[in-house]
């Protein structure tokens, strides 16, 4: 139950760097401010969260070791279910929920882990699958294999998909949701060297927006659900015209109208704005503001689309923004200090 403000916010952390694990905050929904309700740090470096329904929040735990960790989010502070389950690949670094499943995209490995949701308190069993990706990009040492950093469903609902910063593409997987049984579908390559990071959709499903972490541009791609594969058609840069600096994309979202895109740079550490034409195909440069700290490990929309956070890892905070509803210009409205924050997420 809520203590106080209308919403709910979810942190992630890494614990090895001084973070608190997973922090649970109320959310004032006049303001958008950030207050502490509870945090457990029983689960090392959940750096990355995905709520499901039923008032449930997993967590993996980015470690050699690699876990995904479920949690109970009901009451204040949340309660781990169980004990983390083993995801068989190493870092973990992002995670979705899909049709009684939990997918890790593990970095270290460069593969996917699916997971059953079992029993009616949202505990996880062992894994069904672990999917290997394979391949390496031109720079060696970054892309020396593959490198998975991202699992996310597509909005059709038929694909699992993992971005690859190793392998410069992204891979599309098929999961049977009664049985947990995952087919590799494809892999749509990407430009060599972009290290792929993220991406996110249109609302209306047919475009998606990679950010890319090796070099500073946003791809946009059209995305076939019949297929599974997406199309690139073009890249813009996260930086204005002439800027060099040394950058790093880490987080692309996109407004519930489709008007604006918005993009976190670590270095720059600064949220790139766009406006985006109707047919969602030339996304154009407005402006760059600051995040509110540094190094944003992640940006996240309320679930008004009103407001705009950045969890800023290496100041150790999670500052929100207004957005302005004409231009898509994001203002600092606030911040809480969060230690080696990495992931902000709503329930």
């Amino acid at each position: 139950m809520n203590s106080t403000g209308t919403g709910r916010a979810f942190i992630g952390s890494f614990t090895e760097n001084g973070g608190r694990g997973v922090i649970a905050a109320s959310v004032d929904d006049g303001t958008g401010a950030l207050t502490v309700l509870g945090a457990v740090d029983t689960v090392p470096n959940p750096s990355f969260l995905a709520p499901a329904p039923g008032g449930l929040l997993y967590a993996v735990s980015e470690t050699d070791d690699g876990a995904v960790a479920a949690f109970d989010v009901t009451d204040t502070e949340p309660r781990l279910i169980g004990s983390p389950v083993r995801v068989g690949a190493d870092g973990p670094t992002h995670l979705a929920f899909a049709d009684g499943h939990v997918a890790t995209a593990n970095y270290t490995s460069g593969s996917v882990s699916v997971l059953p949701v079992r029993g009616s308190d949202g505990g996880l069993g062992a894994p069904v699958a672990v999917l290997q990706h394979r391949g390496g990009g031109p720079v060696r040492d970054r892309q020396e294999g593959p490198h998975a950093h991202q699992a996310k469903r597509d909005p059709s609902g038929r694909w699992l998909l993992s971005v690859d910063l190793g392998t410069d593409s992204v891979w599309a997987y098929a999961l049977d949701p009664a049985t947990g049984a995952v087919r590799e579908q494809g892999e749509s390559p990407l430009r060599a060297g972009s290290g792929p990071r993220h991406l996110t959709f249109h609302p209306a499903g047919s475009h998606a927006y990679v950010i890319n972490e090796l070099e500073p541009t946003l791809t946009v791609c059209r995305w076939d659900a019949e297929s599974g594969s997406l199309e690139p058609l073009g890249e813009t840069s996260l930086l204005p015209a002439g800027d060099r600096t040394e950058t790093f994309g880490s987080e692309v979202v996109l407004a519930p109208d489709g008007r604006f895109i918005w993009a976190a740079t670590r270095g720059h550490d600064s949220i790139s704005v766009f406006t985006l034409d109707r047919a969602g195909e030339k996304p154009e440069l407005v402006t760059t503001v600051g995040c509110g700290g540094r190094w944003p490990r992640d940006l996240a929309l309320d679930p008004t689309g009103r407001r705009l956070y950045a969890a800023n890892e290496r100041s150790g905070d999670v500052t929100w923004f207004d957005i302005d509803a004409r231009t898509g210009v994001p203002r600092r409205a606030g911040s809480l200090e969060a230690s080696a924050a990495s992931c902000v997420v709503f329930a």
